[in-house]
């Protein structure tokens, strides 16, 4: 889970996203220096915990990996301000080395893969328009949850009907530098152990 710091951009604020919310239906409640943002329905969507500086000792800007210390800092400070919501966050990481065990040819779309991906807990389907997607592969793989460079974020969904639960990524679509043109899922070396995190 990521979550968001630039002071330069838009000042001493720390930004926890979780939810899309149409920001014209939005409600906010104050506690301290925590804003909870909310929509009508009183789902939250997120935090904002301005004087940031003054809370936490960030040594990173932009996009922050939510770590564990990280997360015990902003439970103290809810507790603090009596803010009793539960940050129950996944941090499991949300990028992770992948391994095609099968690919099969979708049933209903000529140029769609359905893949089984062993990402080391768990395996996945994940329905690729890849040319170059094959079984025995080692990739990368996008985990419901992550959020892409461009700001997509990766939810289960259903492709031509069939079931897909995370992405095998593309050098480009992972922000990589000299990533070529051509499309073409990222396929890893077997230095990499499935089900670790992707570093990028």
């Amino acid at each position: 889970m990521d979550v968001f710091y630039n002071p330069n951009g838009i000042g001493d604020v720390l930004v926890i996203p979780l939810e899309d919310g149409d920001r014209y239906e939005i409600k906010h409640k104050q506690a301290g220096d925590i804003t909870k943002i909310m929509n009508q329905d009183g789902k939250v969507l997120g935090y904002n915990i301005f004087q940031a500086s003054n809370h936490f000792d960030l040594q990173e800007t932009g996009k922050i990996t939510l770590t564990e210390s990280l997360l015990g800092q902003i439970k103290q400070l809810f507790e603090e301000n009596k803010l009793n919501d539960t940050l129950d966050f996944d941090l499991s990481p949300k990028f992770v080395v992948g391994y095609v065990t099968s690919k099969t040819a979708h049933e209903d779309a000529d140029k769609l893969s359905v893949c089984q991906v062993d990402v080391g807990e768990e395996t996945l389907q994940i329905v690729c328009g890849a040319p170059n997607v094959d079984a025995d592969q080692k990739v990368v793989v996008a985990k419901p949850g992550a959020t892409m460079p461009s700001g997509l974020k990766i939810k289960p969904t259903k492709l031509r009907g069939v079931p897909s639960n995370g992405m095998i990524c593309s050098q480009k679509e992972l922000g990589l530098p000299n990533a070529p043109e051509e499309k073409g899922i990222y396929v890893l070396d077997d230095g990499f152990t499935v089900g670790e995190a992707f570093p990028f």
